[in-house]
């Protein structure tokens, strides 16, 4: 088909250009998307696309229409396969709730149809598009993404040879629209958590294919986070000359560089925000246990293990950190409690105060009193914060790597225990000792509400008259707000310089 003139991107950006996006990578274009706002009863659902679109200028924009009406997606066929479509679509959806619209209609053509053309009619076609029994690189990828086929339409681009002219008219339903244009937008997260098997591998290579698996089970999933377990690559030893521990847990640096690469890779590929387990690594001749968030937009971030336990001293000699970070995210803010680090409840206070509403904890556990003791102080900052918290570890055994030979877990999300949440105070669970992933959604709003007017509010009620969690750093003041009694009173994270 012919390409747009400039002329036409020119005005779509002069008349609406909030609702234009497009992906850029080393200063290409490589995906867009284009759409327009209109009303409606202004249409038929025969109308065709230069109709609609005002032939491409979409001088017929009414922003205070009730459809968002989708003109075109593109992607570069280079970089197909990464799901750049789904995260246009998924920003159309997050735009349409924004703007309070009704739905979003599209047009759709049917490439695939001037192939079985001399075979069955377009109706026969869609359906066995619909049905799957037929693949269609437009259709397919609009159904996939919670589009619903109201009909097909004749003439919707008569110079489509592809689609022999016809399209289908699909529509998106905002089911959070208000009729009096209250914006709603929605607060739910989904979360997933890898129960990861350790086991000897041959090389890189392999552990990465089996971390990419979970990666992209969890993408289908449409999960938001995935969170691989404590010393994730410490399966990386079973490959690797035999030597003594503090010597052999050095050596895992050299995989950080590849490891960061591969999992910042993963996240960019599969559209979620990956924790990585954690990775031990020197710096500056020391060595630390450090969990990677490895952000959707190809950003970083990372968190020291703060509480060293005895055996990572004695055995690897790990230092500790010195600072809880909390993570700005396109979901929100959530920080990474490094397993030993959940059972001292300052630090995960610390998290809280500084806005961290999903607290995931990577552990590493040989037999079920370890995991016990992460399990239950879990719960407890999920309670005493009304946060959420996820945890995850490792199962199976690893014979040739010494103090980290047998492994025993049971990943689980938590929630604040009260009416609002599940009986239990477990959003979900997995079955102890097997390889798995479990996910659920969260539901945001509900810490507010549960802060608000829980049974009992142990954010609001903390007695500051009488002590307070005090964190020594140079950083600069982070202030919050508690309640004590009925009187909102400003609370400050003390500072106190080393």
């Amino acid at each position: 088909m012919k390409p747009w003139k400039r002329e036409q991107f020119e005005n779509i950006l002069k008349v609406f250009q909030e609702g234009q996006i497009c992906v850029e990578y080393n200063g290409e274009i490589i995906a867009s998307s284009c759409s327009l706002i209109i009303d409606s009863n202004k249409y038929s659902e025969t109308s065709s696309w230069h109709e609609l679109t005002g032939n491409g200028f979409i001088n017929n924009h009414e922003s205070d229409g009730d459809t968002l009406y989708g003109m075109e997606i593109m992607v570069d066929p280079e970089y197909r396969n990464m799901k750049l479509a789904r995260r246009m679509y998924d920003w159309r959806k997050r735009f349409a709730v924004t703007k309070n619209l009704k739905r979003i209609a599209a047009g759709g053509r049917v490439p695939n149809y001037c192939k079985h053309q001399k075979k069955m009619t377009v109706y026969e076609y869609v359906e066995a598009v619909t049905d799957k029994k037929i693949f269609d690189p437009v259709l397919t990828t609009q159904l996939a993404n919670g589009f619903s086929l109201i009909k097909v339409l004749p003439d919707y681009l008569p110079n489509d040879k592809e689609s022999c002219g016809y399209a289908t008219y699909l529509e998106w339903t905002n089911f959070q629209y208000r009729t009096d244009k209250e914006r709603i937008s929605s607060r739910y997260v989904r979360v997933a958590a890898v129960q990861y098997q350790m086991r000897t591998r041959k090389d890189f290579d392999e552990f990465a294919s089996h971390c990419e698996y979970f990666v992209d089970v969890a993408s289908d999933y449409r999960s938001d986070f995935v969170m691989f377990p404590e010393m994730l690559t410490m399966q990386l030893l079973s490959f690797m000359p035999t030597e003594r521990p503090e010597q052999s847990a050095r050596r895992l640096s050299e995989f950080t560089s590849r490891y960061i690469e591969f999992f910042n890779h993963l996240a960019i590929k599969y559209n979620i925000n990956i924790i990585g387990g954690s990775h031990l690594n020197v710096e500056n001749d020391s060595l630390y246990n450090v969990a990677y968030l490895f952000r959707r937009d190809g950003t970083i971030g990372k968190q020291y293990k703060i509480q060293i336990t005895p055996h990572e001293k004695k055995w690897w000699g790990v230092k500790g950190g010195n600072k809880i970070e909390v993570f700005d995210t396109d979901c929100g803010k959530i920080a990474i409690a490094i397993c030993y680090d959940v059972q001292f409840p300052e630090l995960v206070r610390i998290a809280a105060v500084k806005g961290a509403q999903i607290l995931f904890v990577p552990y590493n556990t040989d037999e079920r009193r370890g995991y016990l003791r992460v399990r239950y102080c879990a719960q407890a900052r999920a309670i005493e914060n009304q946060m959420y918290v996820a945890i995850t570890g490792c199962v199976g055994n690893l014979p040739k790597v010494e103090n980290l030979d047998i492994h025993f877990s049971q990943s689980a999300i938590f929630t604040p225990s009260d009416v609002e949440f599940s009986r239990e105070g477990i959003a979900t669970e997995a079955t102890p000792n097997t390889e798995t992933i479990i996910y659920q959604d969260l539901d945001l709003r509900l810490l507010k509400r549960n802060r608000e007017y829980g049974t009992v509010q142990p954010w609001n009620d903390i007695r500051n008259d009488l002590y307070e969690v005090i964190q020594k750093h140079n950083e600069s003041i982070v202030p919050t707000q508690h309640q004590n009694g009925n009187a909102k009173v400003e609370k400050q994270i003390s500072i106190i310089n080393q």
